[in-house]
């Protein structure tokens, strides 16, 4: 494990709790999903994304299960760093598949950035991701083309696209100490450079967009957290909270 400056911690526990809130996300629709087919995606999807997560994780405290376990699970809220977009809880299964489109088509985007990471750890795991990704998109994709062209489903996807944009816009919010993990070749340029490549993707997606009167949700820098977070790592931390000196 290399030491690490406190602006690459920073970026690379954003990026782990995005993946870590993301892949949760895709775990609450296992068996409540439309078809079996979705149960099924959504959990293989899930379990990418939470294994993303860890190893993540494991750049910042070693291999461990110890210390990935106290980073992943028991920090303070105000020590997260997730963006709002994987942090809400969403009830229609709409609102569930365009999120998905939308967090997948930024993290490709994000996983180049990390490339050449000069935290060879980062790099390596750069390219093992992005080989698995590939399949997130294809599914949502695959998802997509089925369902705009049916009238009613189209309506309910662009509705859905327009609630979520703001939240989507947010992810691009850069932490603390972006511009020097960039200048240490942590990560090669800020994740805000992205959002003019990801917002052309979600035009040839979904059709032009009024991006000018879309304002991305406020975040202070990914330090504050959405209505829903708190029952989400109540739900997360369920078990664990059962006996925290536990060894599963």
């Amino acid at each position: 494990m290399s030491i690490l400056s406190p602006a690459a911690r920073e970026v690379i526990i954003a990026f782990a709790d995005d993946e870590h809130l993301m892949g949760q996300q895709h775990t609450e629709w296992i068996g409540v999903a439309p078809f079996l087919e979705e149960d099924l995606a959504f959990a293989s999807i899930g379990q990418d994304e939470l294994g993303h997560a860890a190893l993540l994780f494991e750049v910042i405290v070693g291999s461990d299960d110890a210390p990935i376990d106290a980073i992943a699970f028991f920090r303070d809220a105000d020590d997260w760093r997730s963006c709002t977009l994987v942090e809400c809880t969403l009830q229609d299964w709409g609102d569930t598949l365009v999120r998905h489109w939308l967090y997948d088509a930024a993290e490709e985007l994000r996983w180049q950035l990390f490339a050449d990471s000069s935290v060879q750890a980062l790099a390596d795991l750069a390219v093992r991701a992005e080989s698995e990704e590939r399949f997130h998109r294809r599914h949502a994709d695959a998802l997509l083309d089925a369902l705009l062209t049916v009238d009613d489903a189209a309506g309910r996807l662009q509705s859905a696209l327009g609630r979520l944009l703001p939240m989507a816009l947010a992810m691009f919010e850069g932490v603390d100490g972006e511009t020097d993990a960039v200048a240490e070749g942590v990560i090669s340029a800020p994740f805000a450079s992205c959002a003019e490549a990801w917002k052309q993707r979600v035009t040839d997606r979904f059709g032009a967009q009024d991006w000018a009167s879309i304002a991305a949700e406020p975040s202070a820098n990914r330090t504050t957290r959405h209505g829903d977070f708190a029952s989400m790592l109540d739900r997360i931390r369920e078990v664990l909270d059962l006996d925290r000196s536990a060894v599963w």
